[in-house]
Order: structure tokens, then sequence, then C-alpha cells
């Protein structure tokens, strides 16, 4: 039987989400496929580094961190320090980890793909195999890292970039072969289609924000949703692997919602609209072109009855025509999945 070993850059929800649901199907792994996978290394970003060869015991490491906050001091292999906060951490495990994927789930920056870029590329120069949920390296560098992947033989995977774990990539991948994507467009931010739903129902601004943060899926600081970049972001990751378009987000005509009043909602509502964040992406005389801005959607369409966190993605086609993916109301599970299913590429592929 073989194994497989896993480093985590990053251990938050969706990390802890990940760790048991390798625990809860390890047996059925071992049983479908002749594979015993193990997390060998564990980097956080201010909770310290854990180094074990042996596979980690992940049902204590994720009770350690939700019931206290920190791995407990008996933790095998576990390093704390000043040097081993922030990115030390996985610099760390990138250096002396001992591994054969590295599932890269650190917080995303935006503006620069980066550190996540830096730590696939050191990954790829070592052997290891890259499974990512962070959309900066593929919004930012997806075309050096997939020609870098290929050239060395190496698997990159990274399903749960854009709407959690649903097969948007592996499905354009394996049945869509040969099919030619044209347009790519969609509700991609949660946080965003959240708030205008809520504004047309009359909900206080204030409130609204209160209530998402009370659920998980708005931000302290929720600009990053509001202004459009996340949503930037994901077209941009869209785009760049369905449609080969090497750009990045800084290159999408983005408009978000800040400016957005309830009174325009309720002007829209009136004449049976609802305003909508969406994304779209088109290809003209051989460019790619991306857009996210609010526009009115009619009631009777399709994208109107897309409420709350849920996603939708529209891939237009050549020979399939107009294919749209819904994703209802995600929770970290799914998020987890998507990673899950990529690992089990690695060990099938």
């Amino acid at each position: 039987m073989k194994t497989l070993r896993i480093a985590l850059l990053g251990f938050g929800n969706s990390g802890k989400a990940l760790a048991e649901l390798l625990v809860d199907k390890q047996q059925e792994i071992i049983e479908a496929y002749d594979c015993k996978v193990i997390v060998t290394a564990i980097a956080t970003g201010s909770r310290g580094i854990v180094l074990d060869s042996g596979g980690i015991d992940l049902r204590r490491a994720v009770s350690d961190i939700t019931e206290n906050g920190a791995f407990s001091e008996g933790t095998p292999g576990l390093e704390t320090g000043p040097e081993l906060l922030g990115d030390g951490g996985a610099e760390q495990v990138l250096a002396r980890g001992d591994f054969d994927v590295l599932c890269e789930l650190t917080p995303l920056n935006i503006k620069t793909g980066q550190p996540a870029i830096g730590h696939i590329r050191k990954a790829f120069a070592r052997g290891a195999h890259v499974v990512t949920a962070n959309k900066g390296p593929i919004a930012w560098a997806y075309r050096e890292l997939r020609d870098t992947a290929a050239e060395r033989g190496l698997r990159f995977y990274y399903e749960t970039t854009v709407m959690d774990g649903t097969p948007v990539f592996n499905l354009a991948e394996h049945t869509l072969k040969l099919c030619r994507v044209q347009e790519v467009s969609g509700i991609l931010n949660s946080t965003t289609n959240f708030v205008l739903e809520e504004m047309e129902k009359g909900v206080p601004y204030d409130e609204i924000m209160r209530s998402g943060r009370e659920k998980g899926f708005i931000e302290a600081d929720p600009a990053m949703d509001l202004e459009g970049y996340d949503a930037a972001a994901k077209i941009t990751a869209l785009l760049n692997v369905l449609m080969d378009a090497d750009m990045t987000p800084d290159q999408v005509d983005r408009k978000g919602i800040e400016d957005v009043t309830p009174e325009q909602v309720r002007a829209l509502t009136a004449e049976g609209k609802s305003l909508k964040l969406l994304c779209r992406g088109w290809r003209e005389n051989g460019r790619v072109f991306a857009r996210v801005a609010p526009e009115a959607v009619e009631k009777t369409e399709f994208l109107a009855t897309v409420h709350g966190t849920t996603s939708v993605v529209t891939i237009q086609t050549d020979l399939m025509g107009r294919l749209s993916i819904v994703e209802e109301e995600p929770e970290i599970l799914q998020t987890a999945y998507g990673v899950f299913s990529d690992l089990l590429r690695v060990i099938t592929e």
C-alpha cells in the first residue's frame, strides 16, 4: 500500500474541515485506492508549525485549535517562536517538511497573489504536487505555474478557488473536450449577493453587516467583497483556466456595490428588477476582456433567482451552448471537499 504525505499551509476553518474529512474518509480511501493519506506538516500564521513525518494526529490537532486556540504542548513535532509567525512557518515547512503534496490554504492577497505563488514555486522546485484553495496564484500567475508543473511532471489542481468544491474546472477539463469556451459569466461573490438581496427586502445596512458577520461570510473589513476585488479575482481565475486568458485581476474593468444606495435598490424593485454584481469575460479580436459591475436583471431572469450566498457560473461554448452550474448556500464542508477531491486526483491520475 502506498502512502501520500501532505503538508498543509494554513489551518483555519477550511484546513480544519479538510483534516476532519481526511480522518473520516481514511478507511474508504485505503479500500478504494490502496493508499494511506497522512498529514506530515502543518503551518499556521500564529500558532507555530507541526512537523511529524510519521503522520500528525489530526483529530487532536483540530480539537486543540478549536477548543484552546493553540496546539497542546505535548504535540509531537510542535515548534513555536517568533520566527515561525506569519510566513516564517510556511517557509520552514517548505524547507524541512516531508511531503508529496502541498495544500496551499493560506489567506488570499488580492493585490499580488503572494506569498502563495512563492509557496507553490518552492513546492514544485522540490518535486511536490500542489493543490491550492487560494485563488491568488490562479489569478496572478496561472500560466507560469501550470507550465512549470507540466514540465516537471507534477500535478497542479485548484478546484476550490472558485465556487468551493463545485466541479467547474473538472467539468470543463473532463467532459467538454474540444469545446471552445467563448464566454464566462456569473454571480461569484456571495457577500455582495447577500447584501443586495437584504437591501431589496428593506433591511437596514448596519443590520445586514451584523447578520453577515454573525453567519461568518462577511469579513470585519468587507471592502474586498463590496468593492469587487474578490469577484475580479474569481473571474480572472476562470478566464485564465477556461480561456487561457493569461490576465491578472488589475486588468478587469471593476466596479463594486460600495456606492449602491437603498433608494436605488428599492427603485429597481418597483420596476420588477433585482440588482446583482455580475462577472463577465469574453473574447474579442483575439483578446479576452473581463468586467465586474452591478447590473439590473429582470425578476423573470434566471440570475434573479440566485439568492443569498448561492453562486452561479455560466459557460458559453461553441459545441455545447450555454451551461450553468449553481452552488446553493455553501458551507465550509464544500470548501474542504474541493481540496479533498483534488487530493484524490493526485492519487488516481
